[in-house]
């Protein structure tokens, strides 16, 4: 996650400030070469691709890809001068061929690790950045992406689903309202203090905020996962909430070198009622500093 960091080097190499606080334009150009659209959030384009392929198992639960098989990328600088980073969900086959492929673009790699347990098939997750002309970068990731069997066509809209009865029971223990989509609920719960890489604020587009996902698994029961993002006095006090309510800690690692305060992702899983799933992220939550 060095995004801040290259649009910084970028600014003082090529002698033009404005890019730290401009924001791509022409994101018709990337949506060409991705084929498809993403958003504006908060000053970056975010583009998503659901590994709507896969069909994977955990626990007995087929995860659906908003809960945690969602390959993204997030732009940010200007047209001609733009930063990309992200995460992709890859299979452990396509691993190294996307690597060697984004590599060859002059991607760097910054992590390769797992967020699910004894899930199958089992699946890694490769995070990324690049720097260049968007539409150019943009190109590069499709061709990367293509090395796998991430879909790539245009996607069809998410289908409407009515919200079930334990999004107004999560919702409210957890005092935020989510997000419904694709049978997925999810929040994304910024911490309270600025968190900054290379002096530059980060945003909650570019995955610094408290990702927490639930889909339904069976009757009267959700499955949650995620990651929560911690500084180094809160993990444990996390990790031992977490356990109190029967909820896993996946994985744990750092996704930057240079954030103040020093950051570290969590990653969890939990499977029973709504009320006792959301409890225990209420209470894992509760020994995070956020807003």
């Amino acid at each position: 996650m060095l995004l801040h960091r290259i649009l910084i080097a970028l600014s003082i190499v090529l002698g033009i400030p404005a890019i730290l606080s401009a924001q791509i334009s022409d994101t018709v150009k990337i949506d060409a070469a991705l084929g498809r659209s993403g958003q504006q959030m908060g000053g970056i384009y975010r583009v998503g691709f659901p590994r709507t392929d896969l069909q994977v198992r955990a626990e007995g639960v087929d995860i659906k890809p908003g809960l945690a098989l969602g390959s993204w990328a997030a732009f940010g600088g200007t047209d001609e001068h733009a930063a990309v980073m992200g995460d992709l969900v890859l299979l452990e086959s396509e691993v190294n061929p996307v690597i060697r492929k984004l590599r060859s673009s002059g991607f760097e790699i910054s992590a390769v690790h797992n967020h699910l347990l004894n899930e199958a098939p089992h699946v890694l997750y490769v995070h990324y950045m690049g720097h260049g002309n968007a539409a150019e970068l943009a190109k590069s990731l499709h061709d990367a992406l293509a090395e796998s069997k991430t879909p790539l066509g245009k996607p069809a809209p998410p289908q409407t689903v009515e919200e079930p009865a334990f999004v107004k029971t999560i919702e409210d223990t957890l005092g935020a309202k989510g997000r419904w989509s694709g049978g997925v609920l999810s929040f994304g719960i910024p911490r309270a203090d600025q968190i900054t890489e290379a002096g530059m604020t980060l945003t909650s587009a570019q995955g610094v905020a408290e990702s927490i996902n639930f889909q339904e698994a069976g009757a009267d029961r959700v499955a949650t996962t995620g990651d929560f993002v911690l500084t180094a006095d809160e993990v444990n006090p996390v990790i031992s909430a977490l356990a109190q309510h029967n909820i896993q800690v996946t994985a744990l690692h750092s996704h930057m070198l240079t954030d103040q305060p020093r950051l570290f992702f969590m990653h969890f899983w939990g499977l029973g009622s709504p009320a006792s799933v959301a409890q225990g992220i209420k209470a894992g939550l509760d020994k995070v500093h956020i807003k």
